[in-house]
C-alpha cells in the first residue's frame, strides 16, 4: 500500500509575548528593552508512520497539540524541528470557511470557497446543485451569507470541501456542527473516502464516533505522543488515565446533604477494573463503588445505601441491609465498597447518592444527594440505554 504520511522527530514551539504596548511611548521606550517571551512547548518528538488507506483517529484532552499537528502536516504552520512527509493530494477539512464573503449569495460563495479549495471551475460549476442539496440549503441559495446561522455556513463550507478528490484528509471536528441528519450524511461522505482508500486523520471528542469510523488511533497527552495502536485499546488507555473529576462532593447546599453525622460520609470513590480511581468507564467494565466514612463514636448496625441515577431517571438503588451485610460495630474512618461486575449502562452520564443510616433506617447520618458523577463510554454493538444478557437462536416449525 505504501506510507502515506511520515512524521519523523516532530516539535512546533510557540512565543508567547507578556508585554502588552498600546501607546506610542510604550512602544518607542520598547527599542530600549526587549521584549519579554515564554515559550510554549506545544508537540514534542512525535514520531509516526500512517500506511495509505487507514484511518487515523487523534484523541486528547483539550491543548494536548491535535489541531496543531494537523495544521502542521497541511503545512499550515511550519514544524520547530523534525519533518512531515505527505505522499499524494492533501485536503485540510480544519478551519472550514475561510474566505468566504458574508455579503455574497449562497452561490457565489461556493465558486468563490471551491476555488479556495483547488476545485476548477468547471467542476464547480457542475457540482453546484449537488453542493446546496447536500448542505440543505436549497431555499437559500440566493440568500446573502451573513443572514444564515453559523451552521448553515459550516454545513456549506463543509459540502463545497468534499468536492475535492484527495489522497489525505484531515477532518478536525466537523461533526460538533450540524444535526443527526446532517453527521449521518457526512459519515456516508468519509465512509465512501475510505472505500476508495483515502488516508484519513480524524480529531474528535467524540469517542463513539472515533470507534466507529478509524481502525487505529493515536493519542496525546502534554504534548507528547502516548501511544498508536488499535482504536479501543487506545480509547481503553484514554478513558483510564483520565483524571478523577468525581472524587470531591459538587455542593453541599439547599439540602443535598443532611444527617446528624455521627456516621460522616467523607467521599466517595469510584475505582476503575485495575483500582484506580476515575470518572470514565466503559460499559459492562468492572466498577468499584468506594463510600469512605468517619465514625464519631461507636455504632452498631449502620445501613449504607447508594441510588443511581442517569439522566434524571432513578434506575437502581441498594442498601447493605438487603444484603444482610453487618458491619457492625466500628468506629473511626473505614470505607464499605460495592462492587459491579459488568456495568450494564451503555453510554451517558451517571450520578450517585450515598447514604447511611441507623439500624432499620429509622436515624439518618449522612446523605450526600447526588454529589458524584461519572461517564459511561461504549464500546459495544448494543443500542439503547442498558445492556441485557441475552442471545438469538432459530429453529424451525415440525
Amino acid at each position: 500500500m505504501g506510507c502515506a504520511v511520515k512524521v519523523e522527530h516532530l516539535c512546533k514551539t510557540f512565543r508567547i509575548p507578556h508585554e502588552r504596548r498600546t501607546t506610542l511611548f510604550e512602544s518607542i521606550a520598547g527599542f530600549l528593552r526587549p521584549n519579554r517571551y515564554e515559550t510554549i512547548t506545544v508537540l514534542q518528538d512525535i514520531d509516526f508512520e500512517v500506511e495509505s488507506g487507514e484511518c487515523i483517529g487523534i484523541i486528547g484532552e483539550n491543548g494536548s497539540g491535535k489541531s496543531t499537528l494537523l495544521k502542521i502536516i497541511a503545512n499550515i504552520l511550519r514544524p520547530t524541528s523534525g519533518s512531515v512527509e505527505v505522499s499524494g493530494k492533501l485536503t485540510p477539512f480544519l478551519e472550514l470557511g475561510v474566505g468566504f464573503q458574508p455579503d455574497l449569495s449562497v452561490r457565489e460563495n461556493i465558486r468563490i470557497y471551491g476555488t479556495v479549495m483547488g476545485l476548477p471551475r468547471r467542476m464547480i460549476s457542475e457540482r453546484i446543485e449537488d453542493v446546496i442539496g447536500f448542505a440543505g440549503l436549497e431555499r437559500f441559495e440566493d440568500t446573502k451569507l451573513k443572514n444564515l446561522s453559523s451552521g448553515m455556513q459550516v454545513r456549506l463550507a463543509f459540502s463545497t470541501a468534499i468536492q475535492t478528490e484527495p489522497d489525505v484528509l484531515l477532518v478536525d471536528e466537523v461533526l460538533a456542527v450540524g444535526d443527526m441528519e446532517f453527521q449521518k450524511r457526512c459519515f456516508e461522505v468519509f465512509d465512501h473516502y475510505r472505500k476508495e482508500g483515502v488516508t484519513i486523520f480524524f480529531v474528535s471528542h467524540d469517542l463513539g464516533a472515533v470507534r466507529r469510523f478509524c481502525n487505529r488511533a493515536l493519542l496525546l497527552n502534554k504534548e507528547k505522543m502516548v501511544c498508536l495502536d488499535e482504536t479501543n485499546r487506545v480509547i481503553e488507555k484514554y478513558i483510564y488515565k483520565a483524571p478523577a473529576e468525581s472524587a470531591a462532593p459538587k455542593t453541599e447546599e439547599n439540602g443535598v446533604r443532611r444527617g446528624n453525622k455521627r456516621i460522616e460520609i467523607l467521599g466517595v470513590k469510584l475505582l476503575d477494573k485495575n483500582g484506580n480511581e476515575s470518572s470514565d468507564f466503559i460499559s459492562l467494565d468492572p466498577l468499584k463503588v468506594r463510600i469512605l466514612y468517619n465514625a464519631h463514636e461507636k455504632v452498631y448496625a449502620p445501613v449504607f445505601g447508594l441510588a443511581f441515577y442517569w439522566n434524571d431517571l432513578y434506575c437502581y438503588g441498594t442498601i447493605t441491609e438487603f444484603e444482610k451485610y453487618d458491619i457492625s460495630p466500628f468506629f473511626g474512618k473505614g470505607h464499605v465498597d460495592f462492587a459491579i461486575e459488568r456495568l450494564p449502562v451503555l453510554e451517558g452520564k451517571i450520578e450517585i447518592t450515598a447514604a447511611v443510616a441507623g439500624p432499620n433506617n429509622k436515624v439518618l447520618y449522612d446523605w450526600h444527594e447526588r454529589l458524584y458523577s461519572f461517564e459511561v463510554h461504549n464500546q459495544t454493538s448494543d443500542l439503547g440505554i442498558f445492556h441485557i444478557d441475552g442471545r438469538w437462536s432459530a429453529g424451525r416449525f415440525v
